[in-house]
């Protein structure tokens, strides 16, 4: 077995996401019977010392038999009332399930700006805690009831590795209706007529030479362009990843030795740039000329407003923006330590002009992260 398997097999903390399909069905609503088998590998992980976050989509599909609906709805307002329908009938099915083994559960409903704003997302992270501290059972999904679709995280793969980096996780586990990351449709002859081949380690971007992910299913929003984008992004936090089928969740759980595991980086992204990176919803951009550029990303340095060309946006001091090299591509993202319109003033002055009160880097280097 693999170094990585190894290290998803033995993770003290894991976060598990359950695809929609894996515990709904547009006919009844709830898969009971798929519910259960879930919650028995679930019980069995958390038996063998494992404390265990469940990230749950399902919320819509839910909805879908109740309502007398036939397929997922396109617009907003009728997802919305079929997630409020869907949510309760959910929740309580995860809590009968596990109640079966005496564990309570909590659930937590969260949306995009409980994350990006840093208020809500130290909040999230304390309730959480809490909840496993109390040992019960926390059970979160994205409050599709209020989400916009301006304002949503477009998937629960992404709030899966998200939720990983808010528990300090030290696994993810993506289960769906997909047994792992093929180099295409595997229902499909590739191009060269050839069928896809699973990939069963991803360690770097080489791997990923040749793969095609697609887009979500009938029940979720999801696909493999949402599980694979996800699982860079926790393993790019430092929290390594296994993709596989829900339908192997007793393995999967119990020795990882299923699908495609992703390793993480040797380093852990400390939780206030993870913020910055991923979570946090830039206010703006601030473009560098090519000298800046290099200097806070090829050096880690500050950003000094005498390298800056141009503002864009209405931020003001401590909003997260993201930086722009000369060619106008994101560079890095950072907290401004200035308002928008204060930085705007002294563009194109060298440091010996700038005011008496512009004394601080515009974007400290503690307060810069690489994109």
């Amino acid at each position: 077995m693999s170094e990585v398997r190894s290290a998803i097999a033995r993770a003290r903390t894991i976060v598990v996401k359950i695809g929609s399909s894996a515990v709904t069905d547009v006919e009844t609503g709830i898969a009971h019977a798929r519910l259960d088998a879930l919650v028995d590998a679930l019980e069995a992980r958390m038996r063998a010392g494992s404390d265990v976050v469940v990230v749950s989509s399902g919320a819509v599909g839910a909805g879908l038999a109740p309502l007398r609906l036939r397929k997922r709805p396109s617009d907003l307002a009728t997802k919305q009332a079929a997630a409020s329908v869907g949510q309760l009938k959910l929740a309580q099915a995860w809590d009968a399930s596990f109640a079966r083994y005496g564990r309570t559960v909590g659930q937590v409903l969260l949306t995009a700006d409980d994350v990006s704003n840093r208020a809500h997302h130290a909040n999230a992270q304390r309730t959480l805690a809490k909840l496993r501290a109390l040992h019960a059972v926390a059970v979160v999904n994205e409050n599709d009831t209020v989400a916009t679709n301006e304002l949503r995280f477009g998937d629960n793969d992404r709030l899966g590795a998200l939720v990983a980096h808010l528990t300090a996780a030290d696994a993810l586990l993506l289960l769906s209706d997909v047994d792992g990351l093929y180099t295409g449709d595997p229902r499909k002859p590739g191009p060269d007529g050839q069928p896809a081949r699973l990939v069963p380690e991803v360690a770097g971007s080489a791997d990923l030479d040749g793969v095609i992910a697609g887009t979500g299913g009938a029940l979720g929003t999801g696909g493999m362009a949402s599980k694979l984008s996800a699982a860079r992004l926790a393993a790019d936090s430092g929290v390594p990843v296994l993709l596989a089928s829900a339908a192997h969740a007793d393995r999967a759980l119990a020795d990882a030795s299923v699908g495609t595991v992703f390793a993480a980086r040797e380093h852990r992204m400390s939780a206030r740039k993870f913020w910055m990176r991923h979570a946090a919803e830039a206010l703006g951009t601030i473009s560098l000329d090519a000298g800046a550029a290099e200097a806070v990303v090829g050096r880690r340095r500050s950003l000094l407003a005498p390298g800056i060309t141009a503002v864009s946006g209405g931020f003001s001091s401590g909003d997260v923006v993201e930086l722009l090299a000369p060619d106008g591509s994101v560079c890095a993202r950072g907290v401004s330590s200035y308002d928008a319109e204060d930085i705007a003033a002294v563009l194109g002055r060298s440091s010996a002009e700038l005011p008496p009160d512009f004394t601080r880097p515009v974007i400290h280097a503690d307060d810069l992260v690489r994109t």
